[in-house]
């Protein structure tokens, strides 16, 4: 594969112009696709194959006013008066007629009918029922909604209008999001020293996202994409097209300041980080991909679309980042005596030389030189200075000295950072989660003060009996006082029912909230007791309703968690066995991954259930979790991990099969690698941290958790873990049976076959020496 990316790397650079054309042409088609067929975001759930789901779609044959989504109208009359008082009366009788004649409004359920006025009398709740979806509302159906309060509020009544119908809002990305950016910026002009190399990654990042998110958009005219989907691969594009920019560019950099010429630097750098870029960028879109096992429709195009992004972020990486520096040509090259310039000398500036005698020769020198490292853990004397110039040599030489410590340690912290992930609860947000001020947050609060949690999340029953006409109306009233006996119910309305088809709609009113543990318990009690219903009074008895539905997607979510969680754990063991050619690297990268994962659950649990900080972060409020944050975290964090792994690992490996040095190629790879990956690592930190600012109740979560699995992955886990496990294994960190490694294909992630033999003068051309094929 090296071998394949350096040619695809010096075609690039020699064809650059094409290369930009076909890019920039590329963009202009995903953004005219946009303008021509427009994109609507749908953030309705759905679940196929449910129950729930099976009996909405149902209802909807005969019931399309209970089946569509509904808003709901609060009305509040003044301390010492009554919505019962003739003027309040009059003025809501004038806001439901004028909201019966709204655009799309099915039906309208006043207060006195759905018996909805507190015993106060000071107020009272309408239900306005629609024919359509939340996501087949037309623009301006809901403006049109609030409009007609006015008559009610002239009365002197404040009035209120949230509901299903509002759910979360739609995220719009503010300038908080575009910090993100701009401290992307100062990481790497302090990386690199230099504005026009910190502008090159910038640059191809907004290439892959205009492209990726342009395309997304045009797509969700005919497919449903939620708003959700479109931040998550706004955050991944953006954060992954940097990263991968980043590595290759530091590679070509390095490679210029050793007097490399920019056309062979370019391809090496496409050939050598390059393959780990494709490499961890394959694993985190087989991890996107892999959440369409799910069988959820939302969450399965919620991965295709984070995956497409992060494939576009791979091609701008290995095809118009080569062809840019075609363009810079010899400007990217560090000044002679900068820093950067200076951390090249200090990497890399060692003769090849020694290297190869020391990687090739098995005799009393070789022995006598582990034997030193092992009694005084100190390299030679000439070289020590030049790695103690290197503050990720420093930190590696730190950690892997008392390696036995550090991993007792590292490992007891983040079982305590993961401790609360075992209270973990998982629900799908409502409007009490919605930013306080907007309309549906105040109208969710005001329901939950005069009526009770449960009137914002009404269960929906489908009695189907087994007659028609009047015996079977008496069927479904017989079903709603059963109902009416278990514990929970607060409120069960009138069946509705439909003559011709022998069905009715029951709206019951838990005890709870819809994201309260006793609303599960019963939908779970009114399933487990649906066949006795059916044997006492005739009518199949089936539970739906947007609180079901989110009760099922939850425990979908829940019961796929393990199954996935094994299948990326098998993955991370299978891909850095073929990667590292060892037994040690992969379960040890398996361990750490699942150590980053469980310490960000917990902090997920800690500030979004508990409420520790959720002040500071401005967290509407405390409760479950959103349910599918578990999974995409996984997913996401794994293939993030990966990429810092490949990075930091594939050094120590290249450090160890030139010299043969165990200890010294840990902290020579660390060394090398350690500024590369605490520059991404920073960077992928602020660009997730800055959407913890949206106001959006599942973006928010789901950012700070990957903002702090990035944060402890890259420097709890790969720089300071990793280093001290592999010093502590030694030699057998890099041990494979002689069988497997004759089985196992060599994928030459760290681009082994470009390296030239050892020699001096100046560079020659890879085209000049034999390759094998990658």
């Amino acid at each position: 594969m090296a071998t394949w990316l350096y040619r695809l790397g010096l075609g690039a650079f020699r064809r650059r112009r094409l290369v930009l054309a076909a890019w920039l042409a590329v963009l202009t088609g995903s953004v005219c696709a946009l303008l021509v067929v427009g994109g609507e975001l749908d953030n309705e759930f759905t679940i196929p194959g449910s129950e729930s789901q099976r009996a909405q779609d149902t209802m909807a044959k005969d019931f399309p006013a209970a089946a569509g989504t509904s808003a709901q109208i609060v009305f509040t009359a003044p301390e010492g008066t009554k919505v019962t008082d003739p003027g309040a009366v009059q003025g809501i009788q004038r806001t439901l007629a004028a909201a019966q004649d709204a655009p799309q409004v099915a039906a309208v359920i006043p207060p006195d009918r759905a018996g909805t006025v507190t015993p106060d009398g000071r107020t009272a709740l309408a239900q306005v029922n629609y024919d359509a979806a939340r996501s087949d509302l037309d623009d301006g159906t809901l403006d049109t909604l609030e409009e007609t309060t006015s008559a009610a509020e002239e009365a002197g009544l404040e009035v209120s209008v949230g509901g299903q119908a509002y759910g979360n809002g739609v995220l719009t990305p503010s300038v908080l999001e575009l910090l993100g950016v701009v401290v992307a910026l100062a990481v790497l002009a302090l990386t690199f020293g230099s504005l026009l190399a910190a502008g090159m990654p910038l640059l191809t990042a907004f290439v892959g996202i205009g492209t990726g998110l342009a395309g997304l958009l045009a797509l969700s005219s005919g497919v449903t994409v939620s708003s959700t989907a479109l931040s998550l691969a706004l955050m991944l594009g953006l954060a992954v097209g940097i990263d991968y920019a980043l590595f290759v560019l530091s590679r070509h950099r390095t490679q210029l300041a050793q007097g490399m010429e920019p056309r062979e630097s370019a391809g090496r750098a496409v050939g050598t980080a390059g393959s780990a870029v494709v490499f961890a960028g394959t694993t985190v879109v087989i991890a996107l991909v892999g959440l369409v096992v799910v069988r959820i429709p939302f969450l399965t195009v919620m991965g295709l679309s984070a995956a497409a992004t992060v494939l576009i972020a791979v091609l701008v990486a290995v095809t118009l980042l080569p062809a840019l520096f075609g363009f810079a040509g010899a400007r990217l090259t560090p000044r002679p005596g900068s820093r950067a310039a200076r951390r090249a000398a200090v990497a890399y500036g060692k003769e090849p030389a020694r290297h190869t005698e020391r990687a090739t020769e098995k005799g009393t020198e070789e022995a006598t030189g582990e034997a030193t490292e092992g009694v005084t853990g100190e390299a030679a004397p000439e070289d020590a200075a030049a790695k103690a110039s290197v503050l990720g040599q420093r930190w590696a030489r730190l950690v892997t000295r008392r390696p036995l410590l550090v991993v007792v340690g590292t490992v007891a912290a983040l079982v305590t950072l993961a401790l609360p992930a075992a209270d973990l609860r998982l629900a799908l947000p409502d409007n009490g989660t919605a930013a306080h001020g907007t309309s549906q947050r105040e109208t969710y609060d005001a329901v939950d003060e005069a009526f009770g949690p449960g009137f914002n999340g009404p269960l929906l029953l489908l009695a189907e009996t087994d007659t028609r006409g009047q015996a079977g109306q008496q069927q479904a009233a017989a079903v709603a006082g059963r109902v009416r006996e278990l514990p929970g119910v607060v409120k069960v309305g009138r069946p509705q029912y439909a003559p011709e088809s022998g069905r009715a709609v029951i709206q019951v009113v838990p005890e709870g909230g819809p994201q309260d543990e006793s609303t599960q318990d019963l939908v779970d009690a009114l399933r487990g007791d649906a066949a006795v219903i059916e044997r006492e009074t005739g009518a199949a008895l089936s539970v739906t309703g947007t609180t079901a539905i989110g009760i099922d997607v939850s425990d979908r979510l829940t019961a796929s968690l393990l199954p996935f969680a094994a299948v990326v754990v098998g993955l991370c063991l299978v891909l850095l066995l073929l990667v590292f050619r060892s037994l040690v690297v992969p379960v040890k990268a398996t361990v750490g991954f699942l150590l980053s994962v469980g310490a960000s659950f917990g902090a997920v649990v800690a500030v979004f259930q508990w409420g520790w900080l959720a002040d500071a972060l401005d967290v509407a409020r405390t409760g479950p979790v959103v349910s599918f944050l578990p999974i995409v975290l996984m997913a996401v964090l794994f293939g993030l991990a990966m990429d810092y792994e490949v990075f930091l690992v594939s050094g120590m490996r290249e450090e160890w099969v030139r010299t043969g040095r165990a200890r010294d190629a840990v902290i020579d790879g660390a060394g090398q690698a350690s500024r590369v990956v605490t520059a991404a690592a920073l960077i992928m930190f602020f660009v997730f941290a800055s959407f913890v600012a949206t106001e959006d109740a599942i973006v928010k979560p789901i950012a700070f958790a990957l903002a702090f699995g990035v944060l402890v992955d890259a420097f709890v886990v790969r720089m300071t873990l990793v280093p001290a496990v592999l010093a502590m294994v030694g030699r057998g960190a890099w041990w494979l049976p002689r069988r497997l490694d004759r089985l196992l294909p060599d994928l030459d992630i760290e681009g082994a076959r470009l390296h030239q033999p050892a020699r001096t003068g100046p560079t020659r051309p890879l085209t000049e020496i034999n390759v094998g094929s990658g």
